[in-house]
């Protein structure tokens, strides 16, 4: 699991955040502190934590804020994977505010049980109305409860298209059967952006593997599309589905990520003007934004530029989703005067701009300087997968193969598998 964003407030302990968590709202000077507490006792797997947490959940004081800071605390001992705190989880189940037993349900599903009658109570909120049916669904699939296969079913009809999506997945899962599992696939050519980020999710956990190439293809942001191939090869390379051949193109294309190798839904009924192309780069539905980023390439390649450089020093600095696309823009472009800004962007620790670090080592290799091959061959040192696997990338762009040999002893699998084909086909060319 990854755990960069869980511990945003590193200087609260563990004894101040249970002291918070502790403390009567009408003594707290912001009212949200009760919450930044339960949501920071993640970081401490204790006993004394999951008390404190436990007892948060307990606190049946209807306000509002109590009523947020209990649906963190539930779900921190989801987090926590703490099974002493299953029976006050279970009791949450009967509430009536959706979010708590929401937070229930998913809590349930990350720490296990194989108890009949708190999977039966699970099941039959799929008959409640107002609940987060797709989550329902999903958490039933996972703790395998096939008694409620007739029950999820009834929902591969829905109109709402991501909770159809879970639920044909996971007959399939239950029940083995994959007829209906195109329909899964045909939801990554979506134009709702959350129908295709939510059927990525459906083909894990499907172990739909030939789906593999049109994920690649999906146009959401990157991560859900790596996530996905990194999981599935997982499952499917020591089971004998997968092999590395097939999953490296895969990934290259994936941490490449340039809008020509996307399947893109949205489109434009005019050339629009290089302001609003640069506006797009802003929005959430990353397919906008490799359309917009397509657009900048195909169209204004001269322009575009100076126009990226302007709208980072604008906004984008300080908007991960732009400053992403901007500094990939910049590599595409070929456009000098950008080196500082990605290789500032290359060493960017924030966690919301991790992805960017990825991008910056790809656009480096494209502009070609061979400044950057000290820059990019250190972030190999990081225990970021996507920023080593571009950094490998990258430094065979620019000539330098010696990455490779760092990468042969990396904990991850992928990036040894990456180095060790590297290495064997410049042994096999000195030879020969």
């Amino acid at each position: 699991m990854d755990k960069r964003f869980f511990n945003l407030f590193p200087g609260l302990t563990e004894e101040k955040a249970i002291e918070l968590l502790k403390t009567p709202l009408e003594q707290l000077e912001d009212k949200s502190d009760r919450y930044l507490a339960a949501s920071h006792l993640i970081n401490f797997p204790s006993e004394r934590s999951i008390n404190a947490l436990i007892a948060a959940v307990q606190d049946q004081d209807p306000v509002l804020d109590n009523c947020i800071a209990r649906r963190k605390a539930v779900e921190s001992l989801g987090r926590l994977k703490a099974s002493a705190a299953l029976p006050v989880i279970r009791s949450c189940l009967a509430e009536q505010d959706c979010y708590t037993v929401e937070n229930a349900v998913w809590a349930i599903g990350e720490i296990g049980t194989e108890d009949e009658e708190i999977l039966e109570e699970i099941a039959q909120l799929l008959e409640k109305p107002g609940q987060s049916y797709r989550l329902i669904i999903q958490v039933l699939a996972k703790l395998g409860y096939k008694p409620a296969l007739d029950r999820i079913k009834k929902f591969t009809k829905s109109d709402d298209l991501p909770i159809a999506s879970a639920a044909i997945a996971t007959v399939c899962r239950l029940s083995g059967d994959r007829t209906e599992m195109d329909k899964v696939v045909e939801l990554l050519q979506h134009s709702s952006v959350n129908a295709r980020r939510g059927c990525i999710q459906d083909l894990i956990d499907a172990q739909h593997y030939e789906a593999i190439p049109q994920i690649v293809r999906c146009p959401v942001s990157l991560v859900f599309r790596l996530r996905a191939i990194r999981l599935l090869a997982e499952q499917g390379v020591p089971t004998g589905y997968l092999t590395f051949e097939e999953i490296e193109p895969c990934l290259d294309q994936v941490i490449r990520d340039h809008p020509v190798d996307l399947e893109l839904v949205h489109e434009y009924d005019q050339k629009p003007s290089l302001e609003f192309v640069i506006s797009e780069l802003y929005h959430t539905d990353f397919g906008r934004c490799y359309l917009a980023s397509k657009t900048l390439l195909d169209v204004y390649p001269d322009a575009a530029g100076e126009a990226l450089m302007a709208t980072f020093a604008d906004k984008a600095h300080n908007d991960y989703g732009a400053h992403y696309h901007v500094v990939k823009l910049l590599g595409w472009l070929k456009y000098a005067p950008g080196y500082d800004l990605l290789v500032e962007a290359l060493h960017n620790k924030a966690p919301q701009f991790q992805k960017s670090r990825a991008a910056a080592a790809i656009a480096l290799g494209n502009l070609g300087d061979q400044r950057a091959i000290p820059q990019i061959k250190a972030c190999l040192e990081t225990p970021i997968f996507d920023l080593k696997y571009a950094s490998l990338m990258s430094l065979e762009q620019l000539g330098d193969n010696t990455g490779s040999e760092i990468a042969a002893n990396d904990s991850d699998w992928l990036l040894r598998a990456k180095a060790a084909k590297t290495v064997d086909h410049l042994a096999s060319n000195s030879q020969s």
